[in-house]
């Protein structure tokens, strides 16, 4: 039996009206609490940590940690899931993960003459990337969620891409193979549209704990996703080597970067034990 939040869901997505819904409520929800961290964050102004989004600088960052329902897994399994002390810029609300790619493409990427495909894009990631690259195109499965960020942005299927071969120079999807029950399709994916010598970033939650990857090959319901991959969308919580060895055999060289050994580290407020995976076409 359907509950009421799941009729109301179903009610919403015939009138064709949920996605917008969830896009106001999403969108207040970040405005009511850029406002209270601010007031609450500004004795705190000076130096300490440094925000490469909005070129703010405090003495502490704002600490995020997983709901209970999701806690379990991810400390059993030591994930790093982009939790912890200093993540979340209290001015405006980029996260750690988000300040380490928009690092790594300043120092490590050359974007101005590329062609991107952004797939479920952060805003703050988008906006850099709008300014810097030559063409964004951005895609979900849901564009609903993202049109405050691309109002022009495509519905694509990740595992099905609508999209010619060797067509972009770079792929991101950042924190979005957890998501995918056949991730090995979506990577298939990303590899076929990507020029020879094209580049991805693929970022997701892993263990070093972990002998093999655990998951499941559907999408279960949210509580039991929660209890056992710490996310109530997630399927599966990488084995680091694993994911390493799933990239490699779909075709792509990777080179993992220890963040805790990139230089702005510290004063960006990034997560040391953190791997950036510089994932290239062959």
């Amino acid at each position: 039996m359907l509950s009421l939040k799941s009729l109301l869901v179903k009610f919403f997505q015939s009138l064709g009206i949920y996605h917008p819904l969830q896009l106001l409520y999403r969108t207040c929800l970040v405005y009511g609490k850029r406002c209270v961290y601010r007031v609450r964050y500004k004795k705190c102004r000076g130096s300490g940590y440094y925000c490469n989004v909005c070129s703010q600088s405090h003495q502490k960052f704002v600490c995020d940690y997983p709901a209970p329902i999701n806690a379990a897994a991810i400390e059993k399994y030591h994930v790093v899931a982009g939790y912890g002390k200093n993540i979340i810029c209290p001015y405006c609300l980029s996260t750690a993960r988000e300040r380490l790619v928009l690092h790594m493409f300043e120092n490590h990427f050359e974007l101005s003459q590329k062609k991107i495909l952004h797939c479920s894009p952060e805003k703050n990631v988008y906006d850099y990337l709008n300014v810097h690259a030559a063409k964004v195109v951005t895609a979900d499965l849901y564009p609903g969620f993202y049109r405050n960020i691309d109002p022009h942005m495509m519905k694509q299927d990740l595992t099905q891409l609508d999209e010619k071969d060797e067509s972009y120079d770079l792929v991101i999807a950042n924190h979005v193979m957890e998501h995918i029950p056949k991730d090995s399709k979506a990577l298939q994916e990303i590899y076929r549209v990507l020029k020879h010598g094209g580049q991805a970033v693929l970022q997701v939650p892993f263990s070093t704990q972990l002998p093999a990857t655990i998951e499941q090959a559907f999408a279960g319901d949210p509580t039991s996703n929660s209890k056992n991959f710490g996310q109530k969308d997630h399927v599966r919580i990488y084995a680091l080597h694993d994911y390493v060895s799933r990239l490699e055999a779909t075709g792509f060289r990777v080179e993992m970067l220890k963040v805790g050994e990139l230089s702005q580290a510290k004063i960006l407020a990034l997560q040391e034990e953190e791997v950036f995976f510089m994932i290239t076409k062959s």
